[in-house]
């Protein structure tokens, strides 16, 4: 069940925390933590900022992605 949960999530993650390990040379598992623990410390400012770099990071792609078809023609 515990999976299940933790495969869910993997799947619908915006891949911040996985973008921030790989430009900052860190495990992705600490950096999950400190997302985690700094939203208990700081009221939930983490969790905004997680939300403005999904989105900044889902903008990029979609600009590479009409790029790249605008270069096929």
């Amino acid at each position: 069940m515990f999976q299940r949960i933790v495969t869910f999530f993997e799947k619908q993650s915006f891949g911040v925390c996985t973008y921030l390990a790989e430009r900052l040379n860190m495990s992705i598992s600490k950096i999950r933590l400190f997302f985690i623990y700094s939203s208990f410390l700081a009221v939930g400012f983490p969790i905004v900022f997680y939300i403005l770099a999904a989105l900044v990071l889902d903008v990029r792609q979609y600009v590479k992605r009409i790029r790249l078809r605008i270069w096929d023609v």
